[in-house]
C-alpha cells in the first residue's frame, strides 16, 4: 500500500464544495486515525492479528491524496472524497452508497461489484478503471435528525450524478445503470458490454468506440449523443431515439461472409497454404475491407503479406499470429488480443487498436535479406488503452499516433521513429 498523504491544513477546506453534503453529517477525522483505519483494513485483508474493516462512513476526504490504497469491502457510505486523488486505488465490493466522488482522480481504480447507488460522479475522472458488476444505479441516503426526524441526504443540488464524468476505456460490463443520468459524460472506448441502462439520460455522452453488446439501452434518452464505431450487438434499444444520435460506422452483428462463392475461412486456408509452401500450393487472396469476425480462429496462423486494409477484427482472438508485411492499414483492431503476434514490416497506418493487447508483439524491421529492411508502421494509429508491455518496436515508425493511456512497460523503442 502506498503511504497516504494528508495536509497539514485542516481536514475539511476553508472553501467547501458548492452546496455540500450538509455538515452534520460528516466527521472530520485527524491524519493518525485514518493511517490506523488504513493499517488495520490492510491487516485485516491479509487475514492477520488486529485486522479489522475500515469504516469511513460519512468522513470528510475532501481533496486527500490515496492513491494505490485497497478498500476493498471497505465502508465509505456517504463518504465526501470531493477532489481526492484515487488513481489506483483498490474498492471492490466496497460500500460507496452516496459517496460524494466529485472531481475525484480514479484513472485505473478497480470498483469492481462495488455499490455506488447514489454516489456522485460528475466530472470524476475514471479513464481506464474497472467497474464490472457496479452497481450505479440512483440512491438516496436518509438519516435520523433530532428535530426533522427522517432527511434525505443530498450532495450538489443538480440533475445528473455522472455527468461530465471520464469513463474512456472503463470496464463497466454488467455495471447497473437503470435510470442514470449521465449527460455529456465520456464513455468512448468503454465495455458497457450487458450493462442494464434503460431509461438512462445520455444526452450529448460520448459512445464513440463503446462497446455495448447485450446490454439493455430501453427507453435511454441519447439526444445529441455520438456512438461512432460503436459496437452494438444484441443490443435492447427499444423505446431509444437512436434516430437522435450520431451512429455512423456502428458495427453492428457480423453476417456470413463469402468472397466469389467461396467461404472466408476456405479462401484464409488457402492463403496460409500458399505462404507456408512459398507460393507452391494454395492461392493468395484479397481482404479489404472484410469482417472476419465470423472466423472460427485466427489465434496462430500464418498469414504472412495478408492483404487486409479496412478490414474488421474487432474482438478477435489473434494471440501468436503471423503477419509479416501484412497490409493492415485502417483496419478495425480494436480490442484484439495479439498477445506475441508477429507483426514485422507489417502496414498498421490508420489503424484502430484501442484497447488492443500487445504484449510481447514483435512489430520490429522484416529482413528481406541483402541489407533490405520493412519497417513497421503505425502512423496515425489510434493506441488509445492499448498494451504495447514488453513490446519489440524496433526501427517502427510511429508518428502521429494517439496514445492516450497506453501501457508500455518493458518495451523495445531502440531507433523507433517518433515526434
Amino acid at each position: 500500500m502506498r503511504e497516504t498523504y494528508l495536509p497539514q491544513r485542516a481536514i475539511c477546506p476553508q472553501m467547501p464544495a458548492p452546496n455540500s453534503t450538509t455538515a452534520a453529517t460528516l466527521q472530520m477525522i485527524d491524519p493518525a486515525s485514518l493511517r490506523h483505519i488504513l493499517e488495520q483494513h490492510a491487516l485485516f485483508k491479509a487475514n492477520r492479528p488486529g485486522g479489522r474493516i475500515a469504516n469511513l462512513s460519512y468522513i470528510d476526504l475532501t481533496e486527500m491524496k490515496l492513491e494505490g490504497v485497497d478498500l476493498s469491502d471497505a465502508n465509505l457510505t456517504g463518504a465526501r472524497l470531493y477532489g481526492a486523488s484515487l488513481r489506483d486505488s483498490i474498492f471492490l465490493r466496497a460500500n460507496m452508497f452516496g459517496c460524494d466522488l466529485r472531481n475525484a482522480d480514479l484513472r485505473f481504480a478497480r470498483l469492481d461489484r462495488a455499490d455506488l447507488r447514489g454516489a456522485c460522479l460528475r466530472g470524476a475522472n475514471l479513464s481506464a478503471a474497472s467497474l464490472i458488476g457496479a452497481d450505479l444505479r440512483e440512491g438516496q441516503i436518509a438519516f435520523k435528525d433530532d428535530k426533522q426526524g427522517l432527511r434525505l441526504m443530498k450532495h450538489e443540488k443538480r440533475p445528473g450524478e455522472l455527468d461530465y464524468a471520464i469513463l474512456s476505456g472503463a470496464d463497466l460490463s454488467g455495471a447497473r445503470m437503470n435510470g442514470a443520468l449521465a449527460v455529456s459524460t465520456d464513455f468512448s472506448d468503454a465495455n458497457l458490454s450487458g450493462a442494464v441502462m434503460s431509461q438512462a439520460k445520455l444526452r450529448k455522452a460520448n459512445l464513440n468506440g463503446a462497446m455495448i453488446n447485450g446490454a439493455d439501452l430501453s427507453g435511454a434518452d441519447v439526444t445529441g449523443a455520438t456512438m461512432r464505431g460503436a459496437i452494438m450487438v444484441d443490443t435492447t434499444t427499444s423505446g431509444c431515439n437512436l434516430k437522435e444520435a450520431d451512429t455512423a460506422d456502428m458495427l453492428e452483428a457480423p453476417i456470413a461472409v463469402f468472397i466469389d462463392d467461396q467461404p472466408l475461412d476456405q479462401l484464409l486456408s488457402e492463403h496460409e497454404q500458399w505462404v507456408k509452401t512459398g507460393g507452391a500450393s494454395g492461392a493468395r487472396h484479397s481482404f479489404a475491407r472484410v469482417d472476419f469476425r465470423l472466423v472460427h480462429t485466427m489465434n496462430g496462423r500464418c498469414l504472412s503479406t495478408l492483404d487486409a486494409s479496412d478490414a474488421v477484427f474487432f474482438g478477435m482472438d489473434l494471440s501468436g499470429i503471423e503477419l509479416q508485411g501484412a497490409n493492415l492499414v485502417n483496419a478495425d483492431l480494436r480490442r484484439c488480443n495479439l498477445r506475441g503476434a508477429d507483426l514485422r514490416g507489417a502496414r498498421l497506418q490508420g489503424a484502430k487498436l484501442n484497447n488492443a493487447c500487445l504484449e510481447g508483439a514483435n512489430l520490429g524491421p522484416l529482413d528481406l535479406g541483402g541489407g533490405r529492411l520493412i519497417r513497421s508502421d503505425l502512423t496515425g494509429a489510434n493506441l488509445c488503452h492499448a498494451d504495447l508491455s514488453r513490446a519489440d518496436l524496433t526501427r517502427a515508425r510511429m508518428i502521429a499516433i494517439i496514445n492516450d493511456y497506453m501501457r508500455d512497460k518493458g518495451t523495445n523503442y531502440t531507433l523507433t521513429e517518433r515526434e
